[in-house]
Protein backbone atom coordinates (compact mmCIF):
# COMPACT_ATOMS: atom_id res chain seq x y z
CA UNK A 1 0.00 0.00 0.00
CA UNK A 2 1.50 3.12 -1.14
CA UNK A 3 -0.26 5.19 2.07
CA UNK A 4 -1.33 2.69 4.39
CA UNK A 5 -2.80 5.23 6.87
CA UNK A 6 -4.99 6.95 3.60
CA UNK A 7 -6.03 2.59 3.00
CA UNK A 8 -6.97 1.87 6.66
CA UNK A 9 -8.52 5.49 7.22
CA UNK A 10 -11.11 4.84 3.60
CA UNK A 11 -11.75 1.35 5.00
CA UNK A 12 -12.71 2.60 8.96
CA UNK A 13 -14.91 5.41 7.04
CA UNK A 14 -16.86 3.31 4.55
CA UNK A 15 -17.47 0.51 7.48
CA UNK A 16 -18.71 3.56 9.80
CA UNK A 17 -21.38 4.59 6.98
CA UNK A 18 -22.26 0.57 6.79
CA UNK A 19 -23.01 0.29 10.13
CA UNK A 20 -25.48 3.37 9.67
CA UNK A 21 -27.07 1.42 7.05
CA UNK A 22 -27.24 -1.88 8.68
CA UNK A 23 -28.82 -0.70 11.82
CA UNK A 24 -31.98 0.18 9.46
CA UNK A 25 -32.03 -3.52 7.55
CA UNK A 26 -34.72 -5.64 9.17
CA UNK A 27 -34.30 -8.78 10.23
CA UNK A 28 -35.73 -10.81 6.58
CA UNK A 29 -32.51 -8.78 4.86
CA UNK A 30 -29.89 -10.04 7.30
CA UNK A 31 -31.59 -13.56 6.72
CA UNK A 32 -31.94 -13.42 3.18
CA UNK A 33 -28.00 -12.73 3.50
CA UNK A 34 -27.29 -15.22 5.89
CA UNK A 35 -29.07 -18.03 4.27
CA UNK A 36 -27.69 -16.91 0.96
CA UNK A 37 -23.91 -17.36 2.03
CA UNK A 38 -24.58 -20.83 3.26
CA UNK A 39 -26.29 -21.92 -0.08
CA UNK A 40 -22.68 -20.13 -1.72
CA UNK A 41 -20.85 -22.19 0.88
CA UNK A 42 -21.90 -25.15 -0.09
CA UNK A 43 -22.16 -24.77 -3.78
CA UNK A 44 -18.34 -23.65 -4.20
CA UNK A 45 -17.22 -26.25 -1.88
CA UNK A 46 -14.85 -27.58 -4.29
CA UNK A 47 -13.17 -24.25 -4.81
CA UNK A 48 -12.96 -23.13 -1.55
CA UNK A 49 -10.82 -26.65 -0.63
CA UNK A 50 -8.59 -25.64 -3.51
CA UNK A 51 -7.84 -22.20 -2.96
CA UNK A 52 -7.30 -23.45 0.64
CA UNK A 53 -4.39 -26.28 -0.59
CA UNK A 54 -2.83 -22.82 -1.53
CA UNK A 55 -2.48 -21.70 2.16
CA UNK A 56 -1.88 -24.56 3.38
CA UNK A 57 0.92 -25.44 1.09
CA UNK A 58 2.51 -22.23 2.16
CA UNK A 59 2.12 -23.20 5.49
CA UNK A 60 5.38 -24.51 6.17
CA UNK A 61 7.05 -21.50 5.10
CA UNK A 62 5.36 -19.38 8.15
CA UNK A 63 6.59 -21.70 10.76
CA UNK A 64 3.12 -23.09 11.87
CA UNK A 65 2.69 -25.98 14.19
CA UNK A 66 0.65 -29.14 13.29
CA UNK A 67 -2.18 -27.59 15.65
CA UNK A 68 -2.11 -24.34 13.61
CA UNK A 69 -1.77 -26.46 10.06
CA UNK A 70 -5.21 -28.11 11.32
CA UNK A 71 -6.80 -25.07 12.28
CA UNK A 72 -6.18 -23.74 8.95
CA UNK A 73 -7.06 -26.49 7.05
CA UNK A 74 -11.02 -26.33 5.54
CA UNK A 75 -11.98 -29.70 4.70
CA UNK A 76 -15.86 -30.50 2.80
CA UNK A 77 -17.20 -30.97 6.98
CA UNK A 78 -15.97 -27.80 7.67
CA UNK A 79 -17.26 -25.95 4.79
CA UNK A 80 -20.66 -27.69 5.92
CA UNK A 81 -20.26 -26.46 9.01
CA UNK A 82 -19.38 -23.21 8.34
CA UNK A 83 -23.16 -23.05 6.36
CA UNK A 84 -24.59 -24.49 8.92
CA UNK A 85 -23.16 -22.47 11.61
CA UNK A 86 -24.49 -19.25 9.33
CA UNK A 87 -27.92 -20.64 9.10
CA UNK A 88 -28.23 -21.45 12.62
CA UNK A 89 -27.87 -17.60 13.09
CA UNK A 90 -30.48 -16.94 10.12
CA UNK A 91 -32.47 -19.02 12.79
CA UNK A 92 -32.22 -17.13 15.86
CA UNK A 93 -34.37 -14.13 17.08
CA UNK A 94 -33.63 -10.74 15.87
CA UNK A 95 -31.92 -8.83 18.34
CA UNK A 96 -32.10 -5.39 17.09
CA UNK A 97 -35.00 -3.57 19.02
CA UNK A 98 -35.60 -6.02 21.27
CA UNK A 99 -37.10 -4.79 24.82
CA UNK A 100 -35.10 -5.44 27.48
CA UNK A 101 -36.77 -4.24 30.54
CA UNK A 102 -39.45 -2.03 31.14
CA UNK A 103 -41.00 -0.23 33.66
CA UNK A 104 -43.99 2.84 34.23
CA UNK A 105 -42.54 5.45 36.75
CA UNK A 106 -45.19 7.02 38.68
CA UNK A 107 -45.22 9.78 37.13
CA UNK A 108 -46.38 7.97 34.15
CA UNK A 109 -43.31 8.15 32.21
CA UNK A 110 -42.44 4.54 30.29
CA UNK A 111 -39.29 3.78 30.46
CA UNK A 112 -37.95 0.57 28.05
CA UNK A 113 -34.00 -0.52 27.75
CA UNK A 114 -33.53 -1.54 23.95
CA UNK A 115 -31.26 -3.43 22.38
CA UNK A 116 -28.69 -1.32 19.78
CA UNK A 117 -26.07 -2.08 17.88
CA UNK A 118 -22.39 -1.80 18.81
CA UNK A 119 -21.56 -0.20 15.30
CA UNK A 120 -17.98 -1.11 13.53
CA UNK A 121 -16.31 -4.25 14.78
CA UNK A 122 -12.71 -4.76 14.09
CA UNK A 123 -12.28 -8.72 14.23
CA UNK A 124 -8.42 -9.80 14.20
CA UNK A 125 -7.58 -13.55 14.17
CA UNK A 126 -5.49 -16.26 13.16
CA UNK A 127 -5.25 -19.62 11.22
CA UNK A 128 -8.88 -20.22 10.95
CA UNK A 129 -10.30 -19.43 7.38
CA UNK A 130 -13.91 -20.75 8.94
CA UNK A 131 -13.91 -18.22 11.15
CA UNK A 132 -14.82 -15.76 8.41
CA UNK A 133 -17.66 -16.21 7.86
CA UNK A 134 -18.87 -17.13 11.38
CA UNK A 135 -18.00 -13.57 12.75
CA UNK A 136 -19.37 -11.59 10.00
CA UNK A 137 -22.58 -13.23 10.64
CA UNK A 138 -23.00 -12.50 14.16
CA UNK A 139 -21.20 -8.97 13.50
CA UNK A 140 -23.96 -8.60 10.77
CA UNK A 141 -26.80 -10.16 12.35
CA UNK A 142 -26.48 -7.81 15.47
CA UNK A 143 -26.68 -4.74 13.04
CA UNK A 144 -22.92 -4.14 12.89
CA UNK A 145 -20.48 -3.58 10.38
CA UNK A 146 -16.95 -5.71 10.62
CA UNK A 147 -13.52 -5.17 9.31
CA UNK A 148 -11.93 -8.87 9.33
CA UNK A 149 -8.10 -9.07 9.50
CA UNK A 150 -7.05 -12.70 9.25
CA UNK A 151 -3.57 -14.24 9.24
CA UNK A 152 -1.40 -13.87 6.34
CA UNK A 153 -1.28 -17.90 6.43
CA UNK A 154 -5.24 -18.03 5.68
CA UNK A 155 -5.36 -15.37 2.74
CA UNK A 156 -6.11 -16.84 0.30
CA UNK A 157 -9.26 -18.87 1.67
CA UNK A 158 -10.52 -15.87 3.72
CA UNK A 159 -10.29 -13.85 0.45
CA UNK A 160 -12.67 -16.33 -1.14
CA UNK A 161 -14.85 -16.77 1.98
CA UNK A 162 -14.98 -12.15 2.05
CA UNK A 163 -16.00 -12.53 -1.87
CA UNK A 164 -18.98 -14.79 -1.33
CA UNK A 165 -20.26 -12.65 1.66
CA UNK A 166 -20.08 -9.52 -0.46
CA UNK A 167 -21.94 -11.25 -3.49
CA UNK A 168 -24.39 -12.49 -0.91
CA UNK A 169 -24.74 -8.81 0.76
CA UNK A 170 -25.48 -7.71 -2.63
CA UNK A 171 -28.11 -10.16 -3.50
CA UNK A 172 -29.71 -9.57 -0.26
CA UNK A 173 -29.48 -5.72 -0.92
CA UNK A 174 -27.08 -4.96 2.07
CA UNK A 175 -24.39 -2.37 2.42
CA UNK A 176 -21.61 -3.83 -0.10
CA UNK A 177 -19.15 -2.79 2.71
CA UNK A 178 -20.76 -4.62 6.19
CA UNK A 179 -18.09 -7.05 5.59
CA UNK A 180 -14.73 -5.94 4.90
CA UNK A 181 -11.65 -7.98 4.72
CA UNK A 182 -8.63 -6.15 4.67
CA UNK A 183 -6.66 -6.84 1.67
CA UNK A 184 -3.25 -6.15 3.50
CA UNK A 185 -1.28 -8.51 5.14
CA UNK A 186 1.10 -5.75 6.71
CA UNK A 187 1.05 -5.78 10.89
CA UNK A 188 0.93 -1.87 10.84
CA UNK A 189 -2.51 -1.60 9.31
CA UNK A 190 -3.91 -3.33 12.74
CA UNK A 191 -1.87 -0.57 14.71
CA UNK A 192 -3.40 1.89 12.84
CA UNK A 193 -6.71 0.48 12.96
CA UNK A 194 -6.55 0.28 16.50
CA UNK A 195 -6.07 4.32 17.00
CA UNK A 196 -9.41 4.83 15.71
CA UNK A 197 -12.11 4.67 18.07
CA UNK A 198 -13.77 7.29 16.18
CA UNK A 199 -14.68 4.86 13.43
CA UNK A 200 -14.22 1.39 15.57
CA UNK A 201 -16.56 0.53 18.47
CA UNK A 202 -15.21 -2.54 19.46
CA UNK A 203 -12.04 -4.60 18.53
CA UNK A 204 -11.76 -8.76 19.05
CA UNK A 205 -8.46 -10.36 18.54
CA UNK A 206 -9.08 -14.23 18.27
CA UNK A 207 -5.50 -15.50 18.19
CA UNK A 208 -2.26 -16.40 20.15
CA UNK A 209 -1.68 -14.53 23.25
CA UNK A 210 0.59 -12.42 21.80
CA UNK A 211 -1.40 -10.82 19.62
CA UNK A 212 -4.08 -11.06 22.02
CA UNK A 213 -1.37 -8.38 24.05
CA UNK A 214 -0.59 -6.47 21.50
CA UNK A 215 -3.78 -5.94 21.06
CA UNK A 216 -5.15 -5.16 24.28
CA UNK A 217 -2.00 -2.83 24.48
CA UNK A 218 -2.64 -0.72 21.55
CA UNK A 219 -6.46 -0.05 21.03
CA UNK A 220 -7.80 3.05 21.84
CA UNK A 221 -11.31 1.10 22.04
CA UNK A 222 -12.86 -1.22 24.03
CA UNK A 223 -10.91 -5.31 24.07
CA UNK A 224 -13.11 -8.33 24.47
CA UNK A 225 -10.51 -10.75 24.83
CA UNK A 226 -9.05 -14.32 26.38
CA UNK A 227 -5.36 -14.55 26.62
CA UNK A 228 -5.15 -18.15 27.05
CA UNK A 229 -7.05 -21.43 27.78
CA UNK A 230 -5.50 -23.29 30.35
CA UNK A 231 -8.63 -25.28 31.44
CA UNK A 232 -9.01 -28.11 33.68
CA UNK A 233 -10.70 -31.45 34.52
CA UNK A 234 -11.50 -32.19 38.05
CA UNK A 235 -11.81 -35.65 39.08
CA UNK A 236 -13.26 -35.51 42.66
CA UNK A 237 -13.58 -38.66 44.74
CA UNK A 238 -16.78 -39.58 44.17
CA UNK A 239 -16.42 -39.34 40.36
CA UNK A 240 -17.91 -42.51 38.27
CA UNK A 241 -15.23 -43.82 36.50
CA UNK A 242 -16.25 -44.45 33.01
CA UNK A 243 -17.50 -41.07 33.31
CA UNK A 244 -14.55 -39.74 34.31
CA UNK A 245 -12.25 -41.40 31.75
CA UNK A 246 -15.21 -40.54 29.02
CA UNK A 247 -14.76 -36.67 29.88
CA UNK A 248 -11.09 -36.44 30.05
CA UNK A 249 -10.53 -38.36 27.13
CA UNK A 250 -12.94 -36.03 25.37
CA UNK A 251 -11.90 -32.91 26.52
CA UNK A 252 -8.14 -33.43 25.73
CA UNK A 253 -8.11 -35.65 22.76
CA UNK A 254 -11.47 -34.96 20.60
CA UNK A 255 -9.85 -31.79 18.76
CA UNK A 256 -6.09 -30.44 20.85
CA UNK A 257 -5.42 -26.81 19.44
CA UNK A 258 -8.05 -25.40 20.28
CA UNK A 259 -8.65 -23.08 23.26
CA UNK A 260 -11.38 -25.10 25.38
CA UNK A 261 -9.40 -28.37 25.29
CA UNK A 262 -8.35 -29.34 28.72
CA UNK A 263 -5.03 -28.63 29.74
CA UNK A 264 -4.60 -29.76 33.37
CA UNK A 265 -6.09 -32.75 35.03
CA UNK A 266 -6.48 -32.87 38.90
CA UNK A 267 -7.40 -36.10 40.90
CA UNK A 268 -8.39 -36.57 44.23
CA UNK A 269 -6.26 -38.17 46.14
CA UNK A 270 -8.93 -40.37 47.71
CA UNK A 271 -9.44 -41.27 43.79
CA UNK A 272 -6.11 -41.24 42.96
CA UNK A 273 -5.48 -45.20 42.40
CA UNK A 274 -8.41 -46.08 40.60
CA UNK A 275 -9.61 -42.94 38.53
CA UNK A 276 -5.91 -41.52 38.09
CA UNK A 277 -4.42 -44.80 36.87
CA UNK A 278 -7.64 -45.73 34.59
CA UNK A 279 -7.82 -42.48 33.03
CA UNK A 280 -4.08 -42.21 32.73
CA UNK A 281 -3.74 -45.05 30.64
CA UNK A 282 -6.65 -44.05 28.62
CA UNK A 283 -4.96 -40.80 27.95
CA UNK A 284 -1.15 -42.85 27.24
CA UNK A 285 -2.90 -45.25 24.64
CA UNK A 286 -3.92 -41.96 22.83
CA UNK A 287 -0.06 -41.05 22.88
CA UNK A 288 -0.67 -38.08 24.93
CA UNK A 289 2.46 -36.70 27.46
CA UNK A 290 1.28 -37.11 31.33
CA UNK A 291 3.83 -34.60 33.12
CA UNK A 292 3.18 -35.32 37.10
CA UNK A 293 3.85 -34.93 40.79
CA UNK A 294 5.47 -37.67 42.38
CA UNK A 295 2.45 -39.52 43.16
CA UNK A 296 1.33 -39.27 39.75
CA UNK A 297 4.23 -40.80 38.69
CA UNK A 298 4.49 -43.59 41.01
CA UNK A 299 1.12 -44.86 40.03
CA UNK A 300 1.84 -44.03 36.36
CA UNK A 301 5.22 -44.94 35.86
CA UNK A 302 5.47 -43.41 32.12
CA UNK A 303 4.64 -39.98 33.15
CA UNK A 304 7.24 -37.06 33.14
CA UNK A 305 8.00 -34.32 35.82
CA UNK A 306 5.77 -31.76 36.10
CA UNK A 307 7.45 -28.29 36.79
CA UNK A 308 5.44 -25.33 38.25
CA UNK A 309 5.29 -23.70 35.33
CA UNK A 310 3.84 -27.06 33.16
CA UNK A 311 0.59 -26.38 35.53
CA UNK A 312 0.04 -22.97 34.53
CA UNK A 313 0.37 -23.79 30.56
CA UNK A 314 -1.38 -24.20 27.56
CA UNK A 315 -0.10 -26.56 25.66
CA UNK A 316 -2.75 -26.99 22.14
CA UNK A 317 -1.21 -30.37 21.73
CA UNK A 318 -0.85 -33.82 23.15
CA UNK A 319 0.67 -33.30 26.46
CA UNK A 320 -1.54 -32.81 30.19
CA UNK A 321 -0.27 -31.58 33.26
CA UNK A 322 -1.83 -34.20 36.10
CA UNK A 323 -1.87 -33.33 40.16
CA UNK A 324 -2.99 -34.89 42.93
CA UNK A 325 -5.07 -32.76 45.52
CA UNK A 326 -6.14 -33.42 49.21
CA UNK A 327 -9.53 -31.98 49.04
CA UNK A 328 -11.76 -30.02 47.12
CA UNK A 329 -10.53 -26.67 48.16
CA UNK A 330 -7.37 -28.12 47.29
CA UNK A 331 -8.03 -28.13 43.43
CA UNK A 332 -10.83 -24.74 43.97
CA UNK A 333 -7.56 -22.87 45.20
CA UNK A 334 -5.05 -24.74 42.15
CA UNK A 335 -7.77 -23.89 39.52
CA UNK A 336 -8.22 -20.02 40.49
CA UNK A 337 -4.09 -19.92 40.75
CA UNK A 338 -3.10 -21.35 37.50
CA UNK A 339 -6.04 -21.37 35.37
CA UNK A 340 -6.47 -18.65 32.72
CA UNK A 341 -10.64 -18.11 33.72
CA UNK A 342 -11.31 -19.64 30.59
CA UNK A 343 -13.51 -23.10 31.24
CA UNK A 344 -13.26 -26.17 34.23
CA UNK A 345 -14.90 -28.99 34.75
CA UNK A 346 -15.72 -31.03 37.60
CA UNK A 347 -16.88 -34.67 37.81
CA UNK A 348 -18.20 -36.07 40.17
CA UNK A 349 -21.44 -37.49 42.34
CA UNK A 350 -21.77 -35.17 44.92
CA UNK A 351 -24.00 -32.61 44.38
CA UNK A 352 -22.68 -30.11 47.21
CA UNK A 353 -19.15 -30.57 45.92
CA UNK A 354 -20.79 -29.49 42.50
CA UNK A 355 -22.40 -26.38 43.75
CA UNK A 356 -19.19 -25.51 45.25
CA UNK A 357 -16.94 -25.96 42.76
CA UNK A 358 -19.61 -23.95 40.47
CA UNK A 359 -19.53 -20.81 42.99
CA UNK A 360 -16.09 -21.10 43.43
CA UNK A 361 -14.29 -21.26 40.39
CA UNK A 362 -13.62 -17.99 39.01
CA UNK A 363 -14.13 -19.14 35.58
CA UNK A 364 -16.10 -17.91 32.27
CA UNK A 365 -17.59 -21.02 31.53
CA UNK A 366 -17.62 -24.17 34.85
CA UNK A 367 -19.21 -27.59 33.75
CA UNK A 368 -19.93 -30.11 36.43
CA UNK A 369 -20.16 -33.33 34.46
CA UNK A 370 -19.40 -32.63 31.00
CA UNK A 371 -16.58 -31.96 28.61
CA UNK A 372 -15.00 -28.26 27.99
CA UNK A 373 -15.10 -28.91 25.02
CA UNK A 374 -19.16 -27.60 24.99
CA UNK A 375 -17.80 -24.03 25.68
CA UNK A 376 -18.21 -22.58 22.54
CA UNK A 377 -21.33 -20.72 21.36
CA UNK A 378 -22.57 -22.67 19.12
CA UNK A 379 -22.77 -25.73 22.08
CA UNK A 380 -24.67 -23.29 24.14
CA UNK A 381 -27.28 -22.71 21.70
CA UNK A 382 -25.74 -19.05 21.11
CA UNK A 383 -24.56 -19.80 17.29
CA UNK A 384 -21.49 -19.09 15.67
CA UNK A 385 -19.88 -17.68 18.40
CA UNK A 386 -16.83 -15.02 17.63
CA UNK A 387 -14.97 -15.27 20.74
CA UNK A 388 -14.55 -16.65 24.38
CA UNK A 389 -14.11 -13.78 26.97
CA UNK A 390 -12.48 -14.36 30.38
CA UNK A 391 -12.86 -10.30 31.30
CA UNK A 392 -16.06 -9.49 32.80
CA UNK A 393 -17.11 -6.40 32.10
CA UNK A 394 -19.58 -6.19 28.94
CA UNK A 395 -18.83 -9.90 28.12
CA UNK A 396 -17.59 -13.03 29.82
CA UNK A 397 -17.45 -16.46 27.94
CA UNK A 398 -18.67 -17.22 24.13
CA UNK A 399 -19.37 -14.32 23.01
CA UNK A 400 -22.66 -14.85 20.60
CA UNK A 401 -24.83 -11.97 18.99
CA UNK A 402 -26.62 -10.56 22.45
CA UNK A 403 -22.95 -10.24 23.22
CA UNK A 404 -22.00 -7.97 19.96
CA UNK A 405 -24.94 -5.52 21.21
CA UNK A 406 -24.99 -2.89 23.72
CA UNK A 407 -28.59 -0.97 24.69
CA UNK A 408 -29.97 2.47 24.94
CA UNK A 409 -33.13 3.85 27.05
CA UNK A 410 -36.35 4.77 25.23
CA UNK A 411 -38.44 6.75 27.63
CA UNK A 412 -42.15 7.45 26.58
CA UNK A 413 -43.90 10.15 27.94
CA UNK A 414 -47.43 12.34 27.42
CA UNK A 415 -45.75 15.97 28.49
CA UNK A 416 -43.83 15.36 31.47
CA UNK A 417 -41.79 17.81 32.57
CA UNK A 418 -39.58 17.38 35.68
CA UNK A 419 -40.52 19.62 38.72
Amino acid sequence: MSNLHDYCTDVAQRAKRAAGELAQAGGAQKGEWLRRSAALLRERGVALSEVNRLDIGKAPKYGLSNAAIDRLRLTSERIAGMAKALEEVATLPEPIGEIISSSIRPNGLEVQKVRVPLGVIFFIYESRPNVTAEAASLCVKAGNAVILRGGKEALHSNTAIAEILAEAAADARLPADAVQLLSTTDREAVGCLLKMPEYIDLCIPRGGESLIRRVAAEAKMPVIKHFAGNCHVYLDRSADPDMAEKIVVNAKCQRMGVCNAAESLLVHADAADTLLVRVGRALLARKIELRGDDTVRRLLPEAKAATEEDFSTEYLGPIISVKIVASLDEAIEHINLHGSRHTDSIVTQDLTAARRFAAEVDSSSVMINASTRFSDGGEFGLGAEIGISTDKFHARGPCGINEMTSYKYVVYGKGQVRE
